[in-house]
């Protein structure tokens, strides 16, 4: 055996996946990024721009929910939760809602590139409007990273894009909660993040909706620190056994960096699970 991989396994290499269609490429002010495996994602050079929270709602949610058919993402700004969990899920069929103009556009131009046409609806809109969604409609999977901040609490940032990504203009997560437990299928899981400190905020939002915080999962950036983030498991309590209703099962933590800076062992392997080679 040879620690250094032969020389021919790297000559030739393309790009797996289907070919990308024609005349999709960046225009002035974006980018073309790795998102996961051979998927792509278009992004504003100076907007927003998708971080690990979007990856971890995506690894945690399609992680529980495995074989999910029906996948929807609420908020879904540029794509890259829902494209991230399109890749892990490649049977499901997927509806995302995101109310920004500029967002939805990089995020069909997104759709196209990876080829998910067929499988990937993408409509503009606030997801809290009436219409938007079908009373009918349900999913197995939903998943959201909503913002994290009410308005007028901070720094906006120097692209309107990044505006709503941070600061809750249309709703916050209890709209999030209340959304999903309507157009949660039998047994369907609701599946996001959002800052470890403001935890409380969700247990509120997910009683209101009338659910239960079925799984959590503290995010810490780097081993000895105290947790950023959580992913979270929602599901209705009506679709519960009476026994489970209201009970939480936290996970362990997941440390994204050891004390030494350098990417840790579980998270190399769920970097793994969503493309990325450690």
């Amino acid at each position: 055996m040879t620690s250094t991989p032969p020389e021919r396994f790297f000559k030739g290499w393309a790009k797996p996946g289907p070919a990308a269609p024609a005349g999709l490429s960046p225009d002035e002010g974006e980018t073309l990024d790795a998102l996961s495996g051979h998927y792509r994602i278009f992004q504003y050079r100076a907007g927003h721009r998708f971080s690990t929270d979007d990856l971890l709602t995506a690894w945690y949610g399609t992680s529980w929910v495995p074989r999910a058919e029906r996948v929807l993402d609420l908020g879904s700004g540029i794509g890259s939760v829902g494209m991230t969990a399109a890749w892990r899920l490649p049977g499901a069929r997927f509806t995302t809602i995101e109310a920004q103009a500029i967002s939805v556009r990089l995020a069909r131009k997104s759709a196209a590139y990876n080829g998910l046409l067929d499988r990937y609806e993408i409509r503009e809109g606030d997801f809290r409007d009436p219409g938007i969604l079908a009373e009918n409609e349900c999913f197995d999977l939903i998943l959201g990273s909503p913002p994290y901040f009410p308005e007028g609490t901070g720094p906006v940032g120097d692209h309107p894009q990044k505006v709503a990504c941070r600061f809750e203009l249309r709703g916050d997560v209890t709209d999030y909660c209340a959304v999903a437990a309507r157009h949660l299928d039998w047994g369907g899981v609701f599946a996001g993040v959002f800052p470890a400190a403001q935890r409380e905020r969700v247990e509120k939002g997910v009683r209101e909706a009338g659910g239960t915080l079925v799984r959590t999962r503290d995010i810490v950036f780097k081993e000895g620190e105290a947790p950023l983030l959580f992913v979270f498991l929602m599901m209705r309590q009506d679709h519960l056994p009476e026994g489970l209703r209201g009970r939480t099962w936290k996970e362990p933590a997941l440390v994204i960096r050891d004390a030494s800076g350098a990417v840790h062992p579980e998270y190399q392997a769920v970097k793994l699970s969503f493309g990325f080679p450690p």
